[in-house]
């Protein structure tokens, strides 16, 4: 069996050969991570993954085959991770690492656990878990050529929500494809279909209903089967877009139908997708020419302001939609056979075209539609995920592990890794872990949130599903109104309270000043939440939580904007006509002479307080913006990560 044995202080080698380690996540960070743990000694490694392999994931996560296609990530991880080191026991999961199987119990289970993920709701529930169970825990993350590294340990350092996170940029294809829930999502989704019907066409950009979505099939053998489902069986995942639409002519109105209509009533069809979401509305071309002004399926078309900041209803965006396809068509017939257009923000038929396209998936999924001066706003590039830089940061995650084995936290550090040289000539940038945040309400002895909203207008559903689960991570809140009574609003027991969720929050007597217990038991994780009433939150505002400014613009003490990383692409869209404002979920970090990692940020949404278990200050952290002292660095020595 390899390992580097010898190169350890005996003591070390033994905890490393008996301690059992939970990776999760077996993606691009997750293979290389794997592969060196085994190789470093490590021989009772757990690995959790939702995921199956896709054709895209060939290029960088090197455990994988052409022949692995369907099958699940992390049981491929685990057979080819064998081949390196027999001897090794490793047990492989494909599921969720959110499903109540997976336990704070699970968790103590462990000696050291180290996140590979790509999503930020996994990233705040690990995290917490990790508090609970009272076990250090490696976050990482990459974007292109930017890396991070960070250690969380409770009551020693930040937490991963220590720190509020400027909007998440990168999102998973699924989501994109199939659940989307926030506009950028429709953005993205609308870019992908531009270069797969008039530009290059690239299997990460696929815009298709994704009959492999590991939530829509928890089976392996299901979902592996729907991974190769054949196009006469319905499945359109992997029919070439590109063709299609040519054998159509580019039709605008068979276009529409299908992209508008036929993919979501197919998408309908996954049933477990909408048990707990509202279901998308499908359209039809025809009937959405008949829509008159006053049809209720319209959307109010905004006639304030300059024409690209008005929002346009549903038939004008149809109506956008056809004349930018023929405009686009004829520009590739120009070219002639073989041609390529390339997406500009500044070309007025691909902006027509995407902000028709997404505003148009918008109203399908029950979202605000947006002007093209938004639109355009959003519409950012993609970062592409870098096999080096997955490389280099699952060997900083080992470093970080054994200095934990070794009882050494005190000298870890939450390390990037930059782009260019710094002035220093450094490309990794170490920073000194911060102690937990007081106010941090994850991980502060009496976790606690100030929440702005019309209590008129608020529904239960959205206390649960926005704010709750949304924007504070829980994911299967149980709450009661502290009123004397105990009355329970909401249960995580399926039926219990289902009547309440289209009510407002009024008609339960919560008003200016009432506060809700919101527990999460799977999470061990407790949070107080203060009602304000407000009737004036601004147009599209359901809830605003008092002191968190994640999302405003942070000026930055750099030329270069910051960028946000997670694994995978930042298929975000930083405005393009604002530099302050595209920072995704990055983290400024200054100087490489290890100042605080305050100074560093991590990617993620804060979310919430730590639960029962927390005494006192018990936390861990993961990093956020920050600009440095106003002068003293130079510019260089900040990067952005996440």
């Amino acid at each position: 069996m390899m390992a580097l044995v010898g190169s350890l202080h005996k003591e070390l080698a033994e905890t490393i050969s008996v301690c059992r380690v939970l990776v999760v996540g077996a993606g691009g960070i997750g293979c290389e991570l794997l592969k060196n743990l085994v190789l470093t000694g490590f021989s009772n490694i757990e690995v959790i993954d939702l995921d199956i392999i896709d054709v895209s994931n060939l290029n960088r996560q090197f455990l994988f085959q052409k022949k692995h296609v369907g099958k699940s990530k992390a049981q491929v991880a685990k057979e080819s991770v064998l081949q390196f080191c027999p001897k090794a026991n490793i047990t492989a999961y494909h599921d969720s690492v959110m499903n109540p199987d997976y336990n704070v119990e699970f968790f103590r289970n462990f000696m050291l656990v180290m996140n590979a993920l790509d999503n930020r709701a996994a990233r705040n529930h690990v995290n917490r878990m990790c508090l609970a169970a009272d076990i250090p825990l490696i976050e990482s993350g990459t974007a292109g050529y930017l890396g991070q590294v960070a250690v969380i340990k409770k009551g020693v350092t930040e937490c991963y929500e220590c720190q509020p996170k400027p909007t998440q940029k990168t999102f998973p294809g699924c989501t994109i494809r199939n659940t989307p829930s926030e506009p950028i999502h429709c953005i993205v989704w609308a870019k992908y279909l531009y270069n797969q019907l008039f530009g290059e066409e690239d299997a990460d950009q696929e815009v298709s209903p994704d009959t492999a979505d590991p939530e829509a099939a928890w089976e392996p053998a299901e979902t592996a089967a729907r991974a190769g489902a054949s196009n006469e069986d319905g499945d359109i995942k992997r029919v070439s877009t590109k063709t299609w639409a040519k054998s159509t002519g580019y039709d605008p109105v068979k276009l529409f139908n299908k992209l508008f209509n036929d993919d979501i009533k197919y998408l309908l069809t996954m049933d477990k997708l909408w048990k707990k979401r509202k279901a998308p509305v499908p359209l039809d071309w025809n009937e959405v020419q008949k829509l008159e002004e006053s049809s209720d399926l319209q959307v109010e078309s905004s006639t304030a302001g300059l024409k690209d900041q008005q929002v346009l209803d549903i038939k004008s965006c149809s109506q956008l939609f056809a004349r930018s396809v023929e405009t686009l068509r004829a520009q590739l017939c120009e070219k002639g056979d073989g041609a390529e257009l390339v997406w500009d923000k500044d070309d007025p038929p691909a902006m027509d075209f995407v902000t028709s396209a997404s505003n148009l998936r918008m109203h399908i999924f029950s979202m605000n539609m947006k002007s093209r001066f938004d639109v355009k706003s959003m519409a950012g590039n993609i970062i592409p995920a870098i096999a080096t830089t997955n490389a280099v940061i699952a060997g900083l995650i080992v470093l970080e592990g054994l200095k934990i084995l070794s009882g050494n936290i005190e000298q870890c550090k939450t390390i990037f890794l930059n782009k260019q040289p710094n002035p220093r000539k450094k490309l990794l940038v170490p920073c000194a872990l911060d102690p937990p945040n007081a106010n941090c309400y994850v991980c502060a002895s009496r976790p606690e949130v100030t929440v702005k909203l019309n209590v008129h207008q608020t529904l239960v559903l959205s206390l649960q599903d926005k704010i709750l689960k949304e924007k504070f991570g829980m994911v299967a809140p149980d709450v009661q109104i502290e009123d004397g009574k105990g009355t329970i609003l909401i249960s995580s027991e399926e039926g219990e309270t289902e009547g309440n969720n289209s009510k407002c929050l009024s008609e339960f007597g919560i008003r200016h000043g009432s506060r809700l217990q919101a527990d999460d038991f799977l999470q061990d994780y407790t949070l107080l939440v203060n009602v304000l009433h407000c009737e004036d939150l601004g147009k599209d505002v359901e809830f605003e939580v008092v002191g968190d400014t994640p999302d405003k613009p942070i000026e930055k003490t750099t030329e270069e904007p910051a960028k946000s990383i997670t694994n995978g692409s930042d298929d975000g869209a930083q405005p393009s006509t604002s530099k302050a404002q595209d920072q995704d979920d990055v983290l400024i970090v200054d100087s490489d002479e290890e100042p605080s990692s305050s100074s560093t940020d991590v990617n993620m949404k804060g979310p919430n307080p730590k639960r029962k278990l927390e005494e006192g200050d018990e936390s861990v952290r993961t990093k956020r913006m920050r600009t440095d002292p106003p002068a003293a660095q130079e510019d260089d020595d900040i990067i952005a990560l996440d």
